[in-house]
């Protein structure tokens, strides 16, 4: 890794197999979760799309990254995940294709963001399903949020980091 990486290096597939890059969210403050659909934690989908909402107009975006890791909690296409999150949650923030997190498999953003930010006692592995990645408006990670950790509880780092 260079000095100047940052998650603008990366693109990612969507839901629909199309390459985007992650420098499309340039200038905007983002935060980066790991989703399944069948997890005790997937109502923070509401949460996430209340703040996607509250706060978009101040340049700041959710991105989904399903993943089946977890106790196989996200065992559906990609169609399936998606249609899931609008049926569901009224999603209109991008679910991303599948990935994986975690392992040699795991996506490049993903071990850029773990070893930026390695979770509790250094370990750079994601813990389960919905760990989010508080990313500024130049691309760098600042901090990284548990599982269990509401969105609507990290709306006063994003606030901060808004102004």
């Amino acid at each position: 890794m260079t000095e100047k990486e940052n998650i603008y290096s990366f693109s990612c597939l969507t839901n629909q197999g199309e390459e985007i890059k992650l420098a499309n969210y340039e200038g905007k403050a983002l935060l980066i979760v790991n989703t399944a659909s069948k997890c005790g934690f997937t109502p923070q989908y509401e949460e996430l799309e209340k703040l996607h909402q509250n706060f978009k107009k101040n340049d700041f975006e959710v991105l989904a990254f399903p993943c089946n890791q977890f106790g196989k909690q996200e065992p559906g296409t990609n169609e399936e995940i998606q249609e899931f999150c609008s049926l569901n949650y009224n999603i209109s923030f991008p679910v991303f294709s599948k990935i994986e997190v975690n392992g040699p498999k795991a996506h490049p953003l993903y071990k850029y963001l773990t070893s930026t930010l390695p979770g509790l006692l250094g370990l750079e592995s994601i813990k389960w399903n919905f760990t989010k990645f508080l990313i500024d408006q130049t691309g760098n990670p600042i901090e990284r949020f548990s599982p269990n950790t509401s969105p609507k509880k990290i709306e006063p780092k994003l606030i901060s980091l808004l102004k």
